[in-house]
């Protein structure tokens, strides 16, 4: 076999790699196509998230000057009602509203309708009974401080030397300088009996108006004393008019788990009706402000759509009883 001349081998070797040359350039500009294109789309991921961020940062910068407004509107909220507070305070000082109460209970003294607690009972009462009426009147008299028209309050048959005396000093901060008129005398002597007017849940008279020129008894009873007919006895024995708050004719009983109604008030939830009507000359205000649900009445306009829960009426004579309680 002939040899081919060893320069053709070599000019055939350099012509192969002559031709390959183009492929080469292709499949390099083919790399640099697509690193461009690797490198643009993380720019613009890039710029995607950069955008996002820039967002998220206006939102959170836009959110914090809300709350810095709010709170600046509170500051100015809170400033401006101690300002008008302090200007309440300085219009209508504690001396000042003192003086003003002390000068509509005097005038209530001088020519006021007058309310009476006879306490010629209490000698029935216990110990723990004692102590409650003892709150009673500090709420009784309280009530009648805040009134836009208060009575002329007497306390009649009590006696300085009495448990209930002791008690409400005990127990009352200021009992002594109560602007109220406390006597050992009976109501029976001070008052004409035919000003007189008896207020007990057991008289068959509806009491039907406040007028100025009655004296209107209270008897010095609590709530919870077992005896009935006392204050009404005692009433029907003296010869006096008698009367009873008008429950029946304004409320019902409200149906509840103890089938619980009682029309026998404290001395004070009696004197806030009277006080209320007073004012309203309106017995379903009256009324309802005196009687404590507890009591198991409602008022008649209210029956129809009222629907009781058991366990709330239980937890309102849970409540009920522990404010007796104390």
């Amino acid at each position: 076999m002939d040899e081919a001349p060893r320069g053709s081998c070599c000019y055939a070797d350099g012509a192969s790699k002559l031709n390959d040359a183009p492929a080469v350039a292709d499949l390099l500009e083919f790399l640099r196509i697509d690193v461009e294109l690797e490198s643009a789309c993380a720019d613009r991921e890039e710029t995607a998230c950069s955008k996002n961020v820039t967002r998220k940062q206006r939102n959170w910068e836009r959110r914090l000057e809300v709350k810095r407004c709010k709170r600046k509107e509170e500051k100015q909220r809170k400033k401006l009602n101690r300002q008008n507070k302090d200007v309440n305070e300085l219009q209508l000082s504690k001396r000042v509203i003192k003086a003003i109460t002390k000068e509509k209970l005097e005038e209530a003294r001088a020519a006021g309708p007058r309310v009476c607690v006879d306490f010629s009972m209490t000698d029935r009462l216990s110990a723990k009974e004692i102590s409650r009426l003892a709150g009673q009147i500090r709420r009784l008299y309280g009530a009648n401080k805040k009134a836009l028209q208060p009575f002329h309050i007497f306390l009649t048959e009590f006696r300085e030397d009495s448990p209930l005396y002791m008690e409400c000093v005990r127990m009352n901060d200021g009992f002594l300088n109560y602007l109220i008129d406390v006597t050992e005398e009976s109501w029976f002597h001070l008052f004409p009996s035919e000003d007189v007017i008896y207020l007990t849940p057991d008289a068959s008279e509806a009491l039907e108006y406040v007028e100025e020129d009655k004296v209107y008894i209270l008897g010095g009873l609590v709530d919870e004393t077992i005896q009935k007919k006392i204050s009404y006895t005692r009433a029907k024995e003296l010869g006096v008019r008698m009367a009873r708050l008008p429950i029946d004719e304004y409320m019902v009983k409200r149906p509840n788990p103890k089938n619980f109604h009682s029309k026998i008030l404290a001395i004070n939830q009696v004197f806030e009706i009277l006080l209320t009507f007073r004012d309203t000359k309106d017995w379903t205000k009256a009324l309802v402000a005196g009687i404590p649900p507890g009591k198991g009445y409602m008022l008649t306009s209210t029956a129809s759509t009222d629907v009781t829960n058991p366990q709330e009426e239980l937890k309102t004579l849970a409540v009920e009883f522990m404010s007796n309680k104390h």
